[in-house]
Formats: structure tokens, C-alpha cells, sequence
């Protein structure tokens, strides 16, 4: 601490400042003009064991205000310690003059603070010029694009809506956020309101539209400085000019709360020491703004930041679109492009179209000849040919669900090729629309044409109609009531049936229906009124039978189109039945994760073949006897046992999942270890019984024949994504043993190497990069272990693996900043990343697509790149 130094008075700057030495209780205390003390250090008191310091205060009616810090001996005066001392003004919130003994405890105060400052060590300065700084540079943003992008004319038009039913036309703090466009973020905001308003010396919970523009311009300020002062000052909430502990234990709560990140909240007083072992190796208790700038500018991530700035400067230099004003020049390149993607589908879905067409235009031409063409006109010609078609479609439609015989074709034949197999569902969908349109064409046309033309139809003409309907009617339920009419109306109305409760909006429970009609909707009433089909099947051949004009059995074509689609079908019913009672298995270990998620860990049967990316159907009698529900196989082929995980998403999965929470509760006596989130291991008689029938081919399943694949998983469905990382792991492993064995031959097999280049031709994956993004903290937990082991296993680098948490800002903006300085620190310490839990450090926000893509191209530009996507289902 400085001594007070009594010789002399001197003006320093005429009237605005004045340097004064001597006792504070003089003419310091009757003048109020600006004036400024000087304390200082005669030489000849200073010893080797104290150290001093020289201070000049501003001090006015309300403020006290540090204008300089130099050492006592002369030395230069040092940066750090002025920068400091520009941010210590300590304003006062009345206009009332402080009395002399107020101004004695704050210089006071102000003197002794300075004075330990003094006796730390300031950090080095950075130099902000190097690429990872500049890039920190550029973060701490308090307002983002989508936030308060829109400028000050945005939050003006929105104080001035707010204020409008408020008294007095002043913004209260808790509607602070909303105003700033943080309003997913009002802990944060009203935490920067309380900084910004200490700032000011503000002791209200309300403030004018001038004091908004005066709190806008700090905060959208592009400075820094400014930022990072801000930043400082939230978390400084003593305004003492240091940062505590139990400071920090705050702010990383804010943060995680902000970002939706609950363990860490859970471990907020554990990170805090994190930090305050890493910014203060002393132990003084505190830690400065420098620190706080230190550690924002030398992450260790900054260098990989620099990397993928200065990568996609190097893209967008390489990889620009190519631009035509010619418009027919546009168009032929995009529909190039399109057929290139989709060729498969253009050629099935071109074949369907045109047969369809010929069909309806073969009976057109046919019933154009006919004498009933005379009586009925052009409507029994659309009927006839609609009806054709409907032949047509109604056996097509069940293919695309015999999944045995599309897997046989996948796996055996070269079929996939030129077959997008992977399509078959939408394929299925399709040909529901074009059986919806036959039904609606065939159905008008007899109903509003053909039956009312028969009754008013003239002996003459009814002659012609005579040998097919014998006498003529007089009523028009005479054709509605007979067989014909009476299949083609129940006909109609179940499909009706079916097909509403397979749209999205019914099938996934997404309309605002009453309690009472929610019950007849969801999956499971999907599921029975698809189950119609039996009905409707059986109706259909009634109705193609009993045909009006036609009497001849060989003409009567409706059950040959479905005789082979029906027994192929039912075939595979029976198949699957069988087998999935004949594969018993047992339940080896049950989890339930945070995000509702259930793991089911079961036997492998034997025999049971699959590859990564497959699935298979779960059936538990103790939810539904009749129910089969498919799920990605996260287990590896290689594995002993076969896992799903299964998200709660509907009423079976619900379902699903409390059965098995209330068999996991541990019984009353408590010697059982097994909790409802735990694991459960062994045999336990409690447990309901599970079948499973498969494996089922996928599109990811095709992995293996690019030399690069790009793996992208959306929340749960990232399931078969697992898969294949601990398969490419498993073969990459199996074939540098297998590489080793040849050379050694320590397996005590023979192995040639025309083995091993086999091997390598099935196996062609040299590269592979998983983008899981996902929006909760939680759902980490769901692949913790293989991601870890597949970090730890992957020795030679091959498997890239990037985890994106979108409920975390992007990297940049205040409200990630701790989070991102705290996930540098302890990635580098424990190798662990503080998100996800894992070894693989996660990113914020959405990955940018374009610049995936880009980088993928430019690293591999002469390699195949697969890319599998699974959106969450």
C-alpha cells in the first residue's frame, strides 16, 4: 500500500486536473471541481521486502476514478495494470454530495485492491495477430444473426411494444430478453442487464428507451475489449475487479442453463476448481480479466478452428458453383444432375406409369367396341380401365412388404444394382396413391354415370344390356344392394379407413383431436386398420366374380394378378411367425437413458447372420401379442449378442418402456442392485418375454463397398450408424491380424494372400467420418461406451467422429463462451469432453453441410464417398 506523502501541493492541469499530496480530510474535501490525489513513495523508505505503488485518483462530487498506476520507483508505468484500472470508476446512484469519510473508505479500498494487484504477476500479453487469436477475436458475441441481428431500429419497434402497457414507458428487466432478442435466454439477459446496470451504478429493475440504446450499443459493441469487459463484469457480480470462485460456480451454471446442459450443471462447483486451478496455479483466490483473455485466445480448439477457416478458404476458392445466365443451360444441367441421383427411381417409376397407361388404355379400346358402350358411353370404358389398373396395383402394392424376398434380392443377386430396393416403402405409398385414384375413377363412373344411363336407358338399348343384367331395373338400389355393389361400397370404406390412419397427421398423433377420437389414432390403430387388407382382399376377388358384363371364368383376370402376390405374402407371414417363435432369446441386459431411451441387450440366435445397418423386428408379448415393430441393430456382426435402443416416441414404445421400468424396480427387501435407469445382467424371471424377427436389409448396409463413407445420424437415428463404426473398426482390426498372421504365422492357420486381397476387395472402407447431431446432453449417454471404444480401438485413425449438441450456441457467442473455455480445459487435462462424456469433443449448433461436403471433396476428390443418412423416425 502507498504512503501518503505530505510535502507539497501542485496544480497538475490547470482547473481540470489537480495532483495533491497531502491528507484527504483537507482541500480535497471543499472544492468540487475534478481533482486528482497523488500518493507517493519517497525512495528513501523502500525496502526489499515491501513493494509500492504509486496511484493518481480522480475524484469528483460522486465518483472516485483511478487515472494512473505506476510503480514507486520510477518504472515505466505497466500496461496490464492501467488497463485494469480504466474499468475501476465506481459511480454513485444519487446526485447527494459523498461525504469526506465515504471518499476516504473507497480510495481506501480502491488503494489496497490496486496495491495486490500489484504484487501478482501480470500474464504475458498475446499476441492477437496469430490466426488462433484472431479468430477468438471474433467470438463473445453477445448478439447473434438470428438473436438481434436486425439492429437497433428492431429493438426500438420492439421496446416501444412492450412499453406500451407499462408505466411510465420503461422496459422492466424480466422482459429485457425479449426486447434484445434473447428470449430463449432470459436467465442470461437479466444477468447481462444486472452487469451493464452495475456498470452504470443502476439500482432499478426498469430502465428508459435511452438507457436501452446506451445498454444496445455496449452490447452490440464489435470492440473486444468491450466484449470481453462485459463479459467480465456479468461474471464479476461484486464489481471488485476479480472473479471468485464461487463467482465462476455461477456463471457456469447460467451457462449451462442456458444451454440446456444439466450435467454440467450438476457439476458446476467441479468445473469451477477446474478453472480456477487453471487460471490461478497461485492459489490468490481470484482470477483477472487478463486470465479470462488468456484463456479465450489460447484455447487449445483454436488451432483446429484455424484449420477449418483456412480449409474452407481454401474450398471456396476451389469449389465454386458453377453459375449459367442461360436458363435452358441451367435447366439441363440440373435435370442431368437429378437423373444421375434418382435414375433407379425414374426407370420404376416410368415402367409403373406406362404399364398402368397401357392397361387403362387396352380396356378403353376394348369396352369402346362393346355394345354396352352404346348404353353407357364413355363411362364404362374409364371404368373398365381404371378397374384394370386397380388389378394391377392392389397385387403390386403388397411386394414392396415382403421384406424376406427383397432382402434375398439385395444380399444374392445383382438386382440392387438397378432396383432401389431402399425405396420399397415409398414405392408402397405410391402405389397407395395410384389405388386411391382407381378406386375414385372407377367408383364415379359406375356410381354417377353407368347406373343412372342403365336405368334411363330405352327398350331399344336395353336389348343390348338384357343378356348381362335381364330385366331392367327401376331402382337405383338395384345396383348399389347387389353383390357387385355391396363389395365395392365395403371396399371402399375400409381402404378409406386405412389410408387415413396412415397419413402422418393421424398415424404420428399430430392433429389437436378430443381426448376420446386420440384413442382410435397413433401407431397402433395404424397398425390394425392395415390389417384390413385381409378383408379387403377377400372382397375383391368376390367382386371381380360376380361381373356384370363378363360371364366367361378365363376373362375374369382379377385373382390371377393376385394369386402370386397373395401367397408370396402370406408365405412370409408364416415364414416370419415361425421363425421368430423358433428364435427364442434372452434378455442379458436392460438400460434406460436419459431421453426416454430403452436398451435391450438379447441372445444372438444361431445362425443369426446380419450386417451393420440391418435391421429387425421386436415383438413383446406383455405390450401387444401382435405387434411388430422394426429397430436398428446397434450390435456389431461380430458381437455375441444382438442390441436395439428404442426411443419412446409412441404408444407401444411407451408402452414398452414401462414394462420394463416397473420389471427393473428392485424388490422391496433392496438386495437387488438393479435400478430403473441401471443395467441388469443374468437371468431374471421378472423380465417379459421378447421375440425377434430378421435381420432385414437397409440402405446403409452397403457400406462397405465405398472406399469412403459419410455417416450422418440424427438423434435415435443413429442406431445403425453404431453399427458400422464398430464394424469398420472390427474389420480394419481383423485384417491388420489377418495381415499379420501371413507374414508370421503365429495363428496356426494357413492363410495365402489371395485370402487376404479377397478380403480387402469385399472390404473396400479406407475412411469413414460420423456426423451425429443431436439436440439434449442426454442423449451422449446412449453410445458413450462405443464411442469410447471405438476412439480407443481406432489406432490408425481411420473413423472421424464429430458430435454436434444443437441446444449449445454456436461457437462465438456469449452465452457457449465459459462452456467453451471450460470444454478446452478439460478436454486437454482429462481427455474427456464435458458435453458428451466421451473422448470425441463435441461441437455447437448445426454442422454447416456445405463446408462437410466440401471438405470430404477436396480430401478425397479421385475416391467414391457413400453417404448414409438416418433422420430421427
Amino acid at each position: 500500500m502507498g504512503r501518503e506523502d505530505h510535502h507539497s501541493d501542485s496544480e497538475i492541469s490547470g482547473s481540470e486536473r489537480l495532483a495533491y499530496s497531502g491528507p484527504l480530510s483537507g482541500p480535497l474535501s471543499k472544492r468540487t471541481g475534478r481533482k486528482s490525489a497523488r500518493f507517493s513513495v519517497p525512495d528513501t523508505t523502500t525496502t526489499t521486502d515491501e513493494q509500492y505503488v504509486e496511484i493518481t485518483l480522480d475524484v469528483r462530487n460522486d465518483s472516485v476514478a483511478v487515472h494512473s498506476v505506476k510503480a514507486a520507483n520510477g518504472v515505466e508505468e505497466d500496461p496490464e495494470i492501467a488497463l485494469l484500472a480504466k474499468g475501476l470508476e465506481k459511480r454513485s446512484a444519487s446526485k447527494v454530495v459523498r461525504t469526506a469519510s465515504a471518499r476516504i473508505r473507497q480510495v481506501s479500498h480502491e488503494i489496497k485492491r490496486l496495491a495486490s494487484f500489484s504484487k501478482r504477476p501480470p500474464p504475458g500479453r498475446l499476441d492477437r495477430s496469430k490466426s488462433a487469436a484472431a479468430h477468438a477475436l471474433k467470438g463473445l458475441k453477445f448478439i447473434s444473426k438470428t438473436d438481434g441481428g436486425a439492429g437497433w431500429d428492431a429493438v426500438e419497434k420492439r421496446f416501444d411494444e412492450i412499453t406500451a402497457s407499462t408505466d411510465h414507458g420503461l422496459l422492466p428487466r424480466a422482459r429485457f430478453c425479449e426486447c434484445i432478442g434473447m428470449k430463449e435466454s432470459k436467465e442470461f439477459a437479466g444477468e447481462l442487464f444486472d452487469a451493464l446496470a452495475r456498470k452504470r451504478n443502476m439500482h432499478r429493475d426498469s430502465i428508459s428507451k435511452a438507457e436501452l440504446r446506451e445498454f444496445w450499443e455496449q452490447i452490440s459493441n464489435q470492440s473486444f475489449d468491450s466484449r470481453l469487459q462485459t463479459f467480465f463484469d456479468m461474471v464479476d457480480k461484486d464489481a471488485d475487479g476479480r472473479i471468485t470462485e464461487e463467482e465462476v460456480r455461477e456463471i457456469i451454471t447460467l451457462s449451462a442453463s442456458a444451454n440446456k446442459l444439466s450435467t454440467i450443471q450438476k457439476q458446476a462447483e467441479e468445473y469451477a476448481a477446474l478453472i480456477m486451478e487453471e487460471l490461478d496455479p497461485e492459489d490468490h483466490g481470484y482470477i483477472l480479466i487478463e486470465n479470462l483473455e488468456m484463456l479465450l485466445l489460447q484455447g487449445p480448439s483454436q488451432s483446429v478452428r484455424g484449420e477449418s477457416r483456412n480449409l474452407s478458404h481454401m474450398l471456396s476458392q476451389k469449389l465454386k458453383p458453377t453459375l449459367d445466365r442461360n436458363p435452358l443451360k441451367r435447366w439441363c444441367r440440373s435435370t442431368k444432375y437429378f437423373l444421375l441421383d434418382n435414375w433407379q427411381r425414374v426407370w420404376v417409376m416410368a415402367l409403373w406409369i406406362t404399364v398402368m397407361a397401357s392397361l387403362f388404355a387396352y380396356k378403353y379400346i376394348q369396352y369402346r367396341q362393346r355394345e354396352a358402350y352404346e348404353v353407357m358411353g364413355h363411362c364404362v370404358c374409364m371404368a373398365k380401365g381404371a378397374a384394370e389398373t386397380l388389378k394391377l396395383n392392389m397385387a403390386l402394392i403388397l411386394l414392396p412388404v415382403c421384406r424376406n424376398t427383397l432382402t434375398w434380392l439385395r444380399n444374392k443377386t445383382k438386382l440392387g444394382v438397378a432396383v432401389p430396393f431402399d425405396d420399397n416403402l415409398n414405392f408402397h405409398k405410391v402405389i397407395a396413391v395410384g389405388i386411391a385414384v382407381g378406386v375414385g375413377i372407377h367408383g364415379i363412373s359406375h356410381l354417377a354415370c353407368d347406373f343412372p344411363r342403365l336405368l334411363q336407358a330405352s327398350e331399344e338399348k336395353w336389348e343390348l344390356m338384357e343378356e348381362f343384367f335381364g330385366d331392367q331395373p327401376s331402382s337405383y338400389w338395384h345396383f348399389v344392394v347387389s353383390k357387385e355393389g355391396v363389395t365395392g361400397i365395403v371396399m371402399v370404406v375400409l381402404m378409406a379407413i386405412a389410408f387415413t390412419l396412415a397419413t402422418p397427421w393421424f398415424r404420428r398423433n399430430k392433429l389437436n383431436l378430443p381426448t376420446w377420437l386420440k384413442k382410435l389414432t397413433g401407431f397402433n390403430a395404424f397398425w390394425y386398420s392395415h390389417h384390413l387388407f385381409v378383408i379387403v382382399y377377400t372382397l375383391l376377388v368376390v367382386h371381380g366374380y360376380y361381373l356384370y358384363l363378363t360371364h366367361k371364368w378365363y376373362k375374369k383376370t382379377t385373382w390371377m394378378y393376385l394369386a402370386v402376390p397373395v401367397v408370396l405374402y402370406g408365405s412370409e407371414r408364416l415364414i416370419r411367425a415361425l421363425r421368430s417363435s423358433i428364435k427364442a432369446v434372452t434378455i442379458q441386459k436392460v438400460a434406460i437413458y436419459p431421453g426416454n431411451v430403452l436398451a435391450l441387450h438379447v441372445s444372438k440366435p444361431q445362425g443369426f447372420r446380419y450386417k451393420s445397418g440391418q435391421y429387425m423386428f421386436v415383438n413383446c408379448a406383455a405390450v401387444s401379442p401382435f405387434e411388430w415393430h422394426p429397430f436398428s441393430i446397434t450390435s456389431a456382426p461380430g458381437d455375441d449378442y444382438l442390441s436395439v435402443h428404442i426411443r419412446t416416441l409412441g404408444d407401444w414404445t411407451r408402452q414398452l418402456r414401462t414394462v420394463f421400468s416397473e420389471a427393473c424396480q428392485p424388490p422391496p427387501d433392496g438386495k437387488s442392485g438393479l435400478l430403473r435407469s441401471d443395467c441388469f445382467q443374468g437371468h431374471n424371471p421378472n423380465l417379459p418375454r421378447v421375440l425377434i424377427d430378421g435381420p432385414y436389409g437397409a440402405p446403409a448396409q452397403d457400406y462397405k463397398k465405398y472406399e469412403v463413407v459419410l455417416l450422418v445420424g440424427l438423434g435415435i437415428g443413429a442406431t445403425p450408424m453404431i453399427s458400422i463404426l464398430k464394424d469398420i473398426v472390427n474389420n480394419i482390426r481383423s485384417m491388420e491380424e489377418g495381415e499379420n498372421a501371413v507374414e508370421t504365422g503365429t495363428d496356426g492357420i494357413r492363410h495365402s494372400p489371395s485370402d487376404e486381397q479377397k478380403r480387402k476387395e469385399n472390404f473396400k472402407t479406407r475412411r469413414a467420418y460420423f456426423y451425429w447431431v443431436t439436440r439434449e446432453q442426454g442423449s451422449f449417454d446412449w453410445f458413450k461406451g462405443v464411442m469410447n471404444e471405438v476412439a480407443e480401438l481406432d489406432h490408425n485413425h481411420v473413423i472421424e467422429l464429430h458430435n454436434y449438441c444443437t441446444s449449445v450456441y454456436e461457437e462465438g457467442d456469449a452465452r457457449s463462451a465459459l462452456i467453451a473455455m471450460l470444454q478446452s480445459i478439460n478436454h486437454a487435462k482429462n481427455g474427456v469432453d464435458i458435453v458428451s462424456g466421451t473422448r470425441v469433443k463435441s461441437h455447437f449448433a448445426k454442422p454447416n453441410w456445405r463446408n462437410v461436403y466440401k471438405r470430404t471433396a477436396l480430401n478425397h476428390p479421385d475416391s467414391r464417398v457413400g453417404k448414409s443418412t438416418s433422420p430421427i423416425p
